[in-house]
């Protein structure tokens, strides 16, 4: 069974997982401990201020029970780092998400996986890049991990789709009931059928600028290998191939003009042919 003060304690806004299991440890692991704490003993605990105690004290236990059914009748897993389906490689992260939201039936495995990123407005030489390559990993049974954003992460879920065996994942910054962009709301069904959405934001949650940037540290963190397609050194995916180095996961970037993954190629990403891409893993 669900446990509700766990899912309503990880719900914090801007509660990091770091600083959450600082908490649990203060407080002998219980949540409800947690949730139930005043301001003065919470300020003890390091990196929570009275912005962030404030918004502990302030979490509804009751509406997240209440909630809880709901979500799960509209066909949403709730893991918790507790429970044996939570991903092996994403729980070692040291900020792994405390809860996932997942709809969709997931994959057999969980290994395997490799992450294809870049621009939402891409060339269409890298659209079709992309989808080329998805496909690829997908026929050599490697699950597609990527964001559900327009350009880039769509044409990587649209190859693996388009591979009989090819499973994919949506990692999402918004809620997994409430896809964004809208536009891609046909393609999230066909993921969640094939493949899963995952999200550690609520189920109804709108997309914010913060949970956007968040939600790369899970798609590098679910994946062996991280591939960057194109992107300005400004870009988003930038973020994932911090957050990939940071992990320790292996990165690649395709050779082209494109300012970030020049940027990328000269910090050590391994370079790969945008005319002949073969697959060095």
């Amino acid at each position: 069974m669900t446990d509700s003060a766990w899912v309503a304690l990880s719900l914090v806004e801007r509660l990091g997982g770091k600083t959450l299991y600082t908490l649990l440890e203060q407080f002998d692991n219980d949540p409800r401990a947690v949730l139930a704490a005043d301001e003065a003993d919470l300020r003890r605990v390091r990196g929570v201020g009275a912005t962030l105690a404030a918004r502990i004290r302030a979490m509804n236990i009751a509406a997240v029970e209440e909630a809880l059914p709901r979500w799960q009748q509209a066909g949403v897993t709730i893991l918790t780092l507790h429970d044996a389906a939570y991903p092996v490689r994403l729980r070692a992260l040291p900020d792994a998400p405390p809860t996932l939201f997942v709809r969709g039936g997931g994959p057999a495995a969980w290994d395997r996986s490799a992450a294809i990123v870049g621009t939402r407005e891409p060339t269409p030489e890298s659209l079709r890049l992309a989808q080329t390559l998805a496909s690829e990993l997908s026929e050599r049974g490697y699950l597609i991990v990527s964001g559900l954003a327009l350009g880039v992460d769509a044409a990587a879920h649209l190859g693996a789709l388009a591979v009989p065996c090819g499973v994919t994942l949506g990692v999402l910054g918004c809620g997994v009931l409430n896809i964004y962009p809208p536009a891609n709301a046909p393609l999230a069904e066909a993921v969640a059928r094939r493949g899963a959405l995952l999200s550690e934001v609520q189920p109804a949650a709108t997309p914010s600028a913060s949970n956007l940037v968040a939600r790369n540290r899970i798609i590098t963190g679910l994946s062996d290998v991280v591939i960057v397609i194109e992107t300005e050194a400004d870009g988003g995916a930038m973020h994932a191939a911090r957050f990939a180095l940071a992990q320790g996961r292996r990165l690649y970037a395709v050779d082209s003009a494109a300012s970030g993954n020049r940027a990328l190629i000269a910090a050590g990403a391994v370079a790969l042919d945008a005319n002949k891409p073969e697959i060095p893993f």
